[in-house]
């Protein structure tokens, strides 16, 4: 048996190698278009984010190593260009001759795969924008990020692959800007409500995401330098398409195979319509195990098992594929999210009677240190309570989640067969009772009618109008709701007619529902639990211009919202600038955000960060997403590395360095990419152009200022009476002593003003430097800092210091403490040691992995 094999990664691979193992005689032959076989799809984004290490790493197998192992006939750089299925042949360009060669066989196996698509805007071709699909792609990125120093990203797409290489450029210390043209992330994945709340975690999570956004156009000479959308104009340098695939079938066309949209149709036995022609892997079309519906779905999980089922038939065993479920598990940050079988919106298109329930659970016993929750959504038919589908949210093991749901649909598992399942139980790994299991209860409860509940889709549509809002919380917590104390309510509650429609909502649902038990056995008739609860949806009541509670003054705050005393909802909020300079059009869209959300006015900070002034806090989120839209974002607070200061650098008549461009690299690399490390209290950075101090740098945390230092050339000195040099010292440090220039260098500031003023030359001649200062502070308690002893001579060594500063300040600063207490606590001498060494960038992934100062001591 002569078996004939198109493609060489998952699908193809994975054929070839069983079918030799189940039938040693069959001569397979696989022909593939890369120089590689089998490699990692699926881990490129982590390779560009640098967790995977080495290329190497990405490939699988080579084709000699995969030919001695499995004994399958591997020809790599052959493009299949044309099939003829009566002759039962195909024709391949050898890519390295350019010539034509013809394979027989008396079975073949499509496994072409996809690729990139890539969408029809002006400027794909620039340089700075990747595709995310072949090893090649992943390599070429990451050295471009590194040879570019790269700084800014769009990624075109929000789907599973795009949000992963936004995480890892992220990771990177890179400003990332997600936009997809579609209503929600991950559509078609996600039900919307779900994908709302992943879009809120990346948001708060320092990755911008701009939802029902098309790209219109890549800008740049040459290179990437903007993105225009619908939206707006969006800077960057890199740009990632990540807005889908497509088969990899063209070369079909004409050949009378039967196909959709570019994908194969198969049968159950993954025939084509053609005989002894079968389809696996990204190419072809499957169908749904639920309900028997044509599915692609592209997975690298999904095309080794179809592969693998494939050989078994072709080696005469009887196997049918049963079909997909597209069940997906992505790593974003700070967050996992894993999902299974139907959505709910497909679910109701199959016909079923959909019942749904979203269910927020510890993932772990509460207990133990590194607990945190699940966010489950199940979805299940009503009639036969058979389970549907499931979407998992969560810091920890949502696969886990996910494979339950995924065997007990594949099994047709109804509800109740998980009532009692026997799941492994410990505090490190679970809770007594397991967390899928609590969530099927709570849906069970809400089918049997013991939990009258609303769903956070049927909030968000605005269902709840009419209802009082009741706040079960342990605190207070919702503005402008009746706080219950749970444990006190021991009949009718004073203040509440039996017949008020109520809404109760605590953290995570489990209070509220307790609440509705108790209200209904004294007579309450209208009340409905929120599911998901305030963890999952965002709560407001009352009129506007109710007072906001302390928590949410704290919660805001923390995403550059600050508190006007004078008012009880209004809040100032900060937008984030290059050190005060922004293009023109993220200047309207700055004005445009203030007069549609604030009072119209607008304020710059001692920082050079803009202030919308007067925001209601009903308007927080709003304005928020206005900015996004112009590539801007609010923030500033809290113990975190804040936005860096300058002066106005070579503009200015003294300048001696451009503090513009320093500040932006230092504003780029520390407080975007320190987004997330959390220190003692606030570290506030300044760069001055030159010795005249015009932005305090000796008064923050860390100063950096220009320095000339003269190059005294003492021997071309004449011991003018009149001597240029010491007249153009502004501060008197250059004098003539016994008839020759002296400059004492201990007391010089380096400010360069005296370079060239000797008509003979004694000083013509300077090093263009940088002075650290460390340890300056104002405010309450005013501190100088002192500067280092060495002056730098390249950017790299101040940036260097820099971190090292930041590094030092979380490792061994004192939570509420100021960077100047540290300092005096370590003593100058030891911390100067440790910053002119490199043990604490040694030390860094340690450092900042470790759970320090999760309350910092900011106040302002």
């Amino acid at each position: 048996m002569k078996v004939l094999i198109l493609g060489g990664v998952a699908a193809g691979t994975k054929a070839a190698a069983k079918l030799k193992r189940e039938d040693r005689s069959a001569q397979v032959t696989l022909i593939t278009k890369s120089a590689d076989i089998s490699y990692a799809g699926c881990g490129l984004p982590y390779y560009v984010g640098g967790v995977i290490e080495e290329r190497g790493d990405l490939i699988v197998n080579t084709p000699e190593k995969y030919a001695a192992l499995t004994g399958v006939t591997v020809y790599t750089l052959r493009e299949a260009v044309a099939l003829d299925s009566e002759a039962k042949t195909v024709t391949a360009k050898n890519l390295e001759t350019g010539e034509d060669e013809v394979y027989d066989y008396d079975s073949l196996v499509i496994a072409t795969g996809a690729s990139a698509s890539v969408p029809p805007v002006e400027g794909v071709e620039l340089s700075g924008v990747f595709t995310m699909r072949t090893p090649d792609d992943a390599i070429g990125m990451r050295a471009y990020l590194e040879e570019k120093n790269v700084k800014r990203a769009v990624v075109v797409g929000g789907g599973f692959i795009g949000l992963e290489v936004a995480e890892n450029l992220k990771d990177r210390g890179i400003s990332v800007t997600v936009i997809d043209f579609a209503s929600q992330l991950l559509p078609n994945v996600l039900d919307p409500e779900m994908a709302g709340y992943v879009k809120r975690h990346l948001q708060k999570n320092g990755i911008r995401v701009i939802t029902g956004t098309k790209a219109e156009a890549i800008l740049g000479d040459n290179q990437v330098s903007d993105v225009r959308t619908s939206a707006g104009t969006l800077p960057c340098e890199i740009v990632v398409l990540s807005a889908g695939i497509r088969p990899n079938t063209g070369f079909l066309a004409e050949t009378g195979l039967e196909m959709f949209k570019g994908t194969i149709l198969t049968d159950g036995g993954l025939r084509t319509n053609l005989p002894d022609i079968y389809a696996v892997g990204d190419c072809a079309m499957v169908k749904n195990r639920l309900t028997g519906a044509p599915q692609w779905s592209p997975m690298g999980s999904s095309a080794n098992m179809e592969g693998r089922t494939l050989a078994q038939t072709l080696a005469g065993k009887e196997k049918c594929y049963p079909g997909v479920l597209g069940t997906g598990v992505v790593k974003l940050p700070g967050l996992n999210c894993g999902r299974t079988g139907l959505t709910e919106a497909a679910a109701r298109e199959a016909g079923f009677d959909v019942e749904t329930v979203v269910a927020v659970t510890d993932d772990k016993a509460h207990y133990y240190p590194g607990s945190d929750y699940f966010i489950t959504k199940l979805i299940a038919d009503k009639k036969t309570r058979r389970l549907l589908g499931a979407q998992v949210l969560g810091t920890g093991a949502v696969d886990k989640m996910t494979d339950i749901a995924v065997l007990g649909i594949s099994m047709g598992a109804v509800l109740e067969d998980f009532d009692n399942m026997d799941f492994a139980y410990a505090p490190p790994f679970s809770t007594a009772i397991h967390p899928f299991v609590q969530a099927v209860y709570i849906l069970e409860n809400k089918l049997g009618g013991d939990l009258i509940s609303m769903t956070p889709a049927e909030y968000a549509a605005g269902k709840a109008e009419g209802y009082r809002v009741i706040d079960v919380g342990q605190e207070p917590s919702i503005r402008g709701a009746l706080h219950v104390d749970l444990g006190k309510v021991n009949g009718p509650i004073e203040g509440l007619d039996k017949e008020d429609k109520l809404l109760l909502v605590c953290n995570r649902g489990k209070r509220a529902y307790f609440l509705q038990n108790r209200l209904r056995y004294f007579g309450y008739t209208n009340t409905v639990v929120l599911e998901g609860a305030s963890y999952f949806n965002e709560v407001r009541v009352g009129a506007p211009g109710a007072a906001v509670s302390p928590e949410e003054i704290t919660r805001v705050k923390g995403l550059g919202f600050l508190f006007d005393k004078r008012t009880q909802d209004r809040f100032n909020a900060r937008v984030i600038t290059r050190n005060g300079k922004v293009t023109a059009e993220e200047n309207r869209a700055i004005t445009e955000a203030a007069e549609l959300y604030g009072t119209g006015e607008i304020a710059m900070t001692s920082r050079l960060t803009v202030e919308i002034q007067g925001v209601p806090y009903d308007n927080v989120e709003p304005l928020r997403e206005h900015l996004a839209k112009a590539g801007l974002e609010t923030g500033g607070t809290g113990s975190k590395v804040r936005p860096v200061v300058s002066c106005k650098g070579t503009t200015c008549q003294y300048g001696l360095i451009d503090t513009f461009e320093l500040s932006e690299e230092i504003h780029e690399r520390f407080y975007r990419g320190y987004h997330n490390v959390m220190l003692p209290h606030k570290f506030k950075i300044a760069v001055g152009g030159c010795p005249n101090n015009c932005v305090k740098p000796d008064l923050n945390d860390l100063g950096v200022v220009g320095q000339r230092v003269p190059e005294l050339e003492a021997e071309n000195c004449r011991g003018c009476k009149v001597c240029q040099v010491e007249n153009a010292c502004p501060i008197k440090v250059a004098k003539m002593v016994d008839g020759k220039l002296v400059i004492d260098q201990a007391q010089c500031n380096h400010c360069g003003r005296c370079v060239g003023k000797c008509p003979f030359n004694a000083l013509m001649n300077y090093t263009d430097g940088y002075r650290v200062y460390i340890g300056g502070r104002w405010g309450k308690k005013v501190a100088h800092g002192r500067y280092l002893d060495r002056v730098f001579t390249s950017k790299e060594e101040v940036l260097d210091v820099i971190e090292k500063a930041i590094l030092l300040f979380r490792e061994q600063g004192i939570t509420g403490e100021r960077f100047a207490d540290t300092i005096d606590r370590l003593g100058f001498e030891a911390v100067q040691e440790q910053l002119l060494s490199d043990g604490l960038l040694q030390r860094k992934s340690e450092n900042l992995s470790a759970q320090k100062h999760l309350k910092g001591g900011a106040t302002c």
